[in-house]
């Protein structure tokens, strides 16, 4: 497979720390305390709107000014509140010298997934960084991968794989017709990822490069 398709958080970065504290922040805005930062970790992954709207029974209105509510925060600190993987850098290194063409398809805002990702260095890697646009009209991983899919004019979808760590990116890879890896060491367990579908699993950073160069 010539193109890999890596999500973000939770699969490049972990970005545990910014994301629960702005949602967290987010929350307190409407009388919601949490104080077990932990219990926010299942929004790592899913779109912002889609999060408040099923966890806390928003309507579409106040989920907007919820997500508006956790930005003012993440855009300022949580961005910066995140850390690579060990062992990401040269993973991604060791595809890029197998001739791999890297694109990130990712629920955030892509704006802020080029900044983060530059931020740390790793943007060289990625021959292109697709996410999320500025009104979460295209926030759903299929919606960003067939994106990313037509912006490269890929039709050969056997050529394609998608690499993530939640249910959606399984998911929003099946309905786009591709092959999927689930990776362990972010915040969707074993059972999420093979329920949801996927095709492999890696355990591990390395192993995760090992397999996506063997494919």
């Amino acid at each position: 497979m010539d193109y890999i398709f890596m999500d973000l958080d939770g699969t490049i970065t972990n970005p545990k720390e910014g994301i629960t504290k702005s949602f967290q922040f987010a929350l307190h805005h409407f009388g919601i305390e949490i104080t077990d930062l932990d219990s926010l970790c299942k929004h790592i992954g899913p779109p912002l709107m889609d999060s408040f709207m099923e966890t806390y029974g928003f309507d579409e209105e106040k989920a907007r000014l919820a997500a508006a509510k956790y930005r003012e925060r993440f855009t300022v600190e949580g961005w910066q509140e995140n850390e690579v993987y060990d062992g990401m850098e040269q993973a991604l290194q060791r595809l890029k010298e197998a001739g791999k063409v890297l694109i990130v398809a990712t629920s955030k805002p892509e704006h802020l997934a080029v900044k983060i990702l530059t931020h740390f260095g790793l943007d060289g890697y990625f021959d292109d960084i697709c996410g999320a646009d500025s009104d979460s009209s295209r926030s759903k991983k299929d919606e960003v991968i067939r994106y990313a899919l037509e912006k490269h004019e890929i039709t050969d979808l056997s050529d394609v794989i998608m690499v993530g760590d939640r249910k959606y990116d399984v998911t929003g890879a099946k309905k786009c017709g591709l092959v999927s890896m689930g990776v362990l060491y972010g915040f969707g367990s074993r059972e999420e990822l093979l329920a949801a579908g996927a095709d492999h699993i890696a355990e591990t950073v390395e192993e995760m490069a090992q397999l996506l160069v063997s494919l």
